[in-house]
């Protein structure tokens, strides 16, 4: 079959060899936490102040438009999963509805997206945790807790965290999925706590001027200011709901956990962004957040509570793993589903008669995290994983609506209202946004897919399943 007529029939998507079926484990709360622990994590303890110093107090309307943008593609991937219970996310979708080359593309899309987050947030839990380690008077060397870019030898703390979490995901979905749960409910006490203690002194002042660098996006020194060079930004914040997607396969009832997976979790992390931001920004100057590469310890501590602001700190410690947990178990299974397919060697598409779980792609997976965290540059890279998720948003609305065209009849055990106004507001949101990122940003993500879609017609093509049917 010629490459580019090759494309999964809804019927065959769910069809693959025992050895490499995944066991369903899950249930909606654990999907939920899943989602909560990929999307609260860095992004409000940390790009609430950097969003502040490119908006201002305007920065609470990008978090309103990236919420929205998000919004509607958290419909679409819903009414996709629910219709297509299997892992691979925006891939497999692609796959049915577009055809094996689009959904090689996304598929090596995601591989950045969800590999480099893995790797800038274990890196950012080490800048915690190595300050932990210091304040505890251990005589450890600094060239153990940074990687060559920063000063140091290698990221020893960011090569353990992400090896630990690619561990416990070996051992098994549920258990994995317990332990995320316990520090979901830890950072989330942790941001009560903080709002609790900033909005008493809550002031309206500090909300003038609203929109200093204006509502559009401006690019300065290579940043965009502005609201939308805020909201594109911010977007990072707020993705990590499409983790869910790739544990259809291991969740129990697919056609209802994963619309109360999806869905709820954007929806508590979208309320939970807005009452922290208005909270931080109403009781601080957003130059003053801007400064502060931990806006919200910075916070408590000129508010007087010095003891909530290193309840804060030791919390990101404790919770940001859920976010490295939610990317890495995606990837693992995007990688995994990849290799079932034949796009990636299929000897790493097996499951473990243990655990049920593809553990040698897992571990794989955390090797190349590890890697990256302990040695390699990450501040340009990661910029990219923004640009690689709105593509990938992109292409699971336009996959719906293909779908809602080529299979009406097909079951759907949700279908997204106002469909078509939702995909166009999805795919005109994303496209503006990624229009809104830094050139250098734009240019780096376009070599990357200009490396795959060689890897694809070098090796992919010929070694796929459907190329050998």
């Amino acid at each position: 079959m010629a490459f580019w007529n090759r494309r999964k029939s809804l019927e065959s998507v769910s069809a693959r060899e025992t050895h490499s079926a995944l066991r369903p484990t899950l249930s909606w709360i654990h999907l939920v936490c899943l989602g909560i622990g990929g999307i609260v994590g860095t992004g409000i303890y940390t790009l609430i102040g950097v969003g502040a110093g490119l908006a201002g107090p305007a920065v609470i309307i990008s978090f309103v438009v990236a919420g929205l943008v998000c919004a509607c593609a958290a419909l679409a991937y819903t009414e996709m999963s629910t219709m297509m219970p299997m892992a691979g996310s925006a891939y497999t979708y692609s796959y049915v509805a577009l055809g094996e080359l689009p959904a090689w593309f996304v598929g090596w899309t995601l591989i950045l997206e969800y590999t480099v987050v893995c790797s800038v947030v274990a890196v950012g839990w080490s800048g915690y945790a190595g300050g932990f380690i210091l304040s505890l008077g251990l005589d450890v060397p600094k060239a153990l807790l940074a990687g060559p870019a920063a000063g140091g030898v290698i990221n020893l703390p960011a090569i353990v965290i992400s090896l630990a979490v690619a561990g416990l995901l070996a051992a098994g979905s549920r258990e994995s999925a317990t332990v995320n749960m316990i520090l979901v409910f830890v950072k989330l006490l942790a941001l009560a706590t903080f709002i609790a203690l900033a909005i008493p002194a809550f002031d309206v002042g500090n909300f003038e001027p609203f929109a200093p660098h204006g509502f559009g996006a401006n690019e300065v020194d290579g940043a965009k200011y502005g609201m939308m060079g805020a909201a594109a930004l911010i977007f990072f914040a707020f993705y990590g709901f499409d983790a869910v997607s790739t544990a259809a396969e291991e969740t129990k009832n697919p056609g209802r956990d994963l619309k109360i997976g999806i869905i709820g979790s954007m929806v508590a992390c979208t309320l939970i962004y807005m009452v922290v931001a208005t909270a931080a920004i109403g009781s601080t100057r957003t130059d003053v957040l801007a400064a502060s590469s931990e806006p919200l310890a910075m916070v408590l501590r000129n508010l007087e509570h010095p003891v909530a602001a290193r309840w804060i700190g030791f919390a990101a410690i404790i919770a940001l793993p859920t976010v490295i947990m939610a990317f890495m178990y995606g990837q693992s299974r995007i990688f995994f589903v990849m290799a079932r397919d034949g796009l990636l060697p299929q000897r790493l598409s097996v499951v473990s008669e243990k655990s049920g779980t593809p553990v040698l792609m897992t571990m794989i997976t955390g090797v190349i995290v590890a890697i990256m965290a302990g040695f390699l540059p990450l501040q340009r890279i990661a910029e990219v994983a923004n640009a690689g998720t709105l593509v990938a948003f992109i292409a699971v609305a336009i996959c719906m609506l293909v779908l809602r065209n080529k299979a009406p009849t097909a079951p759907r055990p949700f279908r997204t209202p106002a469909a078509t106004t939702v995909a166009a507001a999805a795919i005109i949101g994303c496209a503006y946004l990624f229009n809104s990122l830094p050139s250098v940003t734009k240019t780096t993500f376009v070599i990357w897919n200009a490396i795959g879609i060689a890897v694809y017609f070098i090796y992919a093509r010929f070694q796929s399943a459907l190329a050998r049917a």
